[in-house]
């Protein structure tokens, strides 16, 4: 192999594939990125076997060949190297890849890429294409809620399910719902129902370009996966098998109080509640006083006996009763990140039932929070 690519063109392509590196296989080639050239391009490839990610990056190619080197070493080490071009040199006999950067000058042993673990080969037609924007969108506003328990697996997943043409993504950790659905323009070919994990979800979202404008997404039969196919770039997960709770029989069918509340100030309100509540639970209390004739407001309490109180009111129009309930400060600020409309709805019915935020004139998103004990 004998190959010249760009110091950003590498470094880039590293810096997307490395993540699926596995950091604690007992098998070390797990440990390292796979280089090969493939058409014309450089593919770097790392995969820990249950999440892959494929990148092709630009590259002269005097010879073709392949070799898988360390990780950390080639990554440490190509960040090191000013922006300029790369020679890589593969000597086959003893694995070794040579780097040439201006006068800088590095040998690394490698391992044969025989041993690497093969990437799926599949067909494109197969798939289903999804709007990059909406998706990652979908990806942002939903992951963030799986569970990051492994006695739970599951719950560290993100349903899918594909119907005609209306895509849902939802996800839980048991003590929140986030569920957001996108409907294409024309029916989709197969219906889809799989739990992808929700780290698989965040990688792929992390590796869309502004070059990329739709994903394919492909679902072979039988082989437990999920494939992701960019413009340059491909992400390869292992499905979660098991029962994905039914969260809409969880969502409330209606609400004795509904407060409307701008996001930004309600956000902010949270952001500075969070800061003395973190020492204590993360609890702060909502007090929705609606006012006859005019607009009510919310009180945004916390307080902690380590670090002290917090006061905050937030102006709001309120139908239905006064209430007061506790919510995971964190849990809400999460969620107010992630929507984008001017306003939100919290909807509410007792101290002891879930809270339900939805964006003002957005049908798609839907949250669900459990209060926590009002102490």
């Amino acid at each position: 192999m004998k190959v010249t690519v760009t110091q950003q063109h590498l470094a880039h392509g590293l810096s997307i594939v490395s993540r699926a590196v596995s950091p604690r296989s007992t098998l070390p080639v797990l440990a390292n990125v796979l280089m090969a050239t493939d058409e014309g391009r450089l593919r770097l490839s790392a995969t820990n076997l249950e999440l892959g990610i494929t990148c092709w990056i630009p590259a002269q190619i005097s010879e073709e060949g392949s070799i898988t080197i360390p990780a950390r070493t080639i990554v440490d080490l190509v960040s090191t190297f000013s922006p300029d071009h790369v020679n890589m040199t593969l000597d086959e006999r003893t694995q070794t890849l040579n780097l040439v950067c201006n006068s800088s000058v590095h040998d690394i042993k490698g391992i044969d890429a025989q041993d690497f673990p093969p990437m799926p080969v599949t067909d494109p037609a197969d798939g289903i294409e999804l709007n990059l924007a909406d998706f990652k969108d979908m990806i942002q506003q939903v992951a963030f809620a799986a569970s990051t328990d492994e006695a739970r697996p599951v719950l560290q997943g993100v349903k899918m399910d594909v119907v005609e043409n209306v895509i849902t993504l939802a996800a839980t950790d048991g003590f929140r719902i986030s569920v957001r659905r996108e409907t294409f323009s024309s029916p989709i070919r197969q219906n889809v129902s799989i739990i992808i994990p929700a780290r698989a979800m965040n990688e792929l979202a992390r590796i869309f370009s502004e070059d990329d404008k739709a994903v394919t997404m492909i679902v072979p039969q039988g082989r437990g996966q999920v494939i992701f196919r960019l413009k340059d770039a491909e992400l390869v997960s292992q499905l979660i098998d098991g029962n994905f709770p039914d969260y809409q029989a969880i969502i409330p069918k209606s609400a004795k109080t509904k407060t409307i509340i701008s996001t930004p100030a309600f956000l902010k309100a949270c952001k500075q509640a969070e800061i003395i509540a973190r020492e204590g639970n993360n609890v702060i209390r909502l007090d929705i006083l609606p006012e006859e004739g005019g607009p009510g407001k919310v009180e945004i309490s916390a307080q902690t006996e380590e670090t002290g109180k917090s006061d905050i009111s937030v102006e709001a129009n309120i139908e239905g009763s006064p209430l007061l309930i506790a919510f995971n400060v964190k849990f809400l600020r999460e969620v107010l990140d992630v929507i984008h409309s001017p306003n939100v709805s919290l909807e509410t019915n007792a101290n002891n039932s879930p809270g339900v935020i939805r964006p003002v004139g957005d049908e798609n998103f839907v949250h669900v929070i459990m209060p926590m004990h009002l102490g």
